[in-house]
């Protein structure tokens, strides 16, 4: 392979010819050959937006030269633009942040490899070199009133909440109108309900699909109000959260830019030793993550349940077929599209308990499981986001009420004598329920034969809708 001699503090490095990057993160990559994860693409293009925003600040106000800043920019928009785009035009860009998630705590290798991809790249469009730090400096002109301290917590809010409004509350609101069209339309198909995995009173199938439905709009609600504390920015707080060796103005106008760029409302954390040491915006989001992932897990059992069978199972309802399901038994189709969103739910949940230990660790000023706790949180919002469109399009808008099997299960159940107990009592309703279970009759057929009312007010107290239904 051929290489270029790059150098940092520590000296000369060999670096890949055609790389962007520089000494720095060269070291990383040696040093850090752990899982082979890289950063999020989100959290990429964040920290690429965020250096863009600062030169251009910069620049703004006199702090870094026109023709610097220039370069910096149209590198920062040419890596954006591919990373936008995916496929190869994107992994063109990627494969130049090569660090993996699992290095120093800071993400200080991440915060060099954007400073040096940047500057690598501006310093090809000045002179035609790839690469060094003349005339661009990967520290003194990418990084200039920056540290990673403040700069990763920074790309961490900005890609999260970028995340949250522009990918996952969307997919959960999509979710939640494919659930909430079901529950209308299966609103006249009566079934039996289930509580402790056992036969119950009468629901409507739309009932059911309007619970799920509501689930979806907490689970909204819930991601919305992850937003307020994401929104706070450490940037400025540079080292230790004392702002030293930044300029106040520069850090309000980075904000400005970087909230008009992503169309979000972006502030300055009010206390920046807050921001710096602790990630707890980080873990309260995650904890909503974690709650929606159980909805979403309770959700999809049921759905797969209710569909289980198709002969000898629940049966009440129908699910798309999507693919063989067995490789040895013909004709088998399986519940995917569930088995899926379940196992999404279950990787969130591990991710939440990852994050929670990573946000315990703020020693002093500084949390170090930034790297982790980012990697996990925005990965978590994509499989989410992911994953609820899919179940939507691929299960959920394909299900079809099996009206028959819901009718055939209601008559059978024994818990029909529970619209009887007013008017016989409790117990002897509890008798006529277990004479119908050892027997094989319906409690319709016991009740008609032991004569215990007239037929129209059996019939009456049998309908089975109006058990769905709150009493006149």
């Amino acid at each position: 392979m051929s290489t270029r001699t790059e150098t940092d503090s520590l000296g000369p490095v060999q670096v890949p010819a055609d790389a962007y990057f520089g000494a720095q993160t060269q070291r990383a990559v040696e040093n850090f050959p752990i899982s082979g994860q890289r950063m999020p693409a989100r959290f990429v293009r964040a920290i690429i937006l965020i250096k863009k925003a600062a030169a251009q600040a910069n620049r703004d106000l006199g702090q870094l030269d026109e023709k610097i800043a220039g370069a910096i920019v149209q590198a920062a928009d040419e890596a954006t633009e591919a990373i936008g785009k995916g496929g190869a035009e994107a992994e063109k860009w990627l494969s130049q942040f090569p660090v993996d998630v699992f290095q120093t705590g800071s993400a200080t290798s991440t915060n060099m490899n954007a400073n040096e991809v940047l500057a690598g790249r501006a310093n090809e469009i000045l002179t035609g070199q790839r690469g060094g730090k003349k005339p661009v400096h990967p520290n003194d002109h990418v990084n200039k009133g920056q540290s990673s301290n403040d700069i990763i917590p920074t790309t961490l809010h900005v890609a999260a909440l970028d995340s949250l409004e522009h990918d996952l509350i969307p997919a959960l609101r999509y979710l939640h109108s494919a659930l909430a069209s079901k529950a209308i339309e299966f609103d006249t198909i009566v079934k039996i309900g289930r509580t402790h995995l056992m036969d119950a009173v009468p629901v409507r199938l739309g009932q059911e699909f309007g619970g799920y439905a509501s689930q979806l709009e907490h689970s909204i609600a819930r991601a919305e109000s992850a937003k307020k504390h994401l929104a706070e920015l450490a940037l400025g707080g540079t080292a230790v959260g004392t702002g030293l060796n930044n300029d106040p103005k520069v850090t309000r106008l980075v904000i400005s830019k970087l909230s008009s760029e992503l169309g979000l409302s972006f502030r300055q954390a009010p206390n920046l030793f807050e921001a710096l040491g602790a990630r707890d915006a980080a873990v309260e989001c995650s904890g909503q993550l974690k709650t929606i992932a159980c909805s979403l897990m309770k959700i999809a059992n049921d759905i797969r349940l209710l569909g289980s069978g198709p002969r000898c199972g629940i049966g009440e309802i129908t699910l798309p077929d999507l693919q063989p399901g067995s490789s040895i038994m013909p004709g088998k189709v399986n519940p995917v599209m569930p088995e899926m969103l379940t196992m999404v739910a279950c990787q969130v949940i591990g991710a939440d308990a990852a994050i929670t230990v990573g946000g315990l660790q703020g020693h002093f000023e500084l949390n170090v499981f930034k790297p982790m706790i980012a990697h996990n949180l925005l990965c978590s919002m994509q499989i989410l986001s992911n994953g609820c469109r899919a179940f939507a399009d691929k299960c959920v808008k394909g299900i079809e009420a099996n009206k028959e099997r819901c009718e055939e299960l209601i008559e059978k159940s024994l818990m029909m004598c529970t619209a009887l107990a007013p008017k016989i009592g409790y117990d002897k309703s509890a008798e006529l329920a277990k004479e119908a279970y050892k027997t094989g009759k319906t409690v319709r057929q016991l009740a008609t034969e032991k004569n215990l009312m007239p037929k129209a007010e059996l019939d009456a107290l049998l309908d089975v809708r109006s058990m769905t239904e709150p009493s006149a």
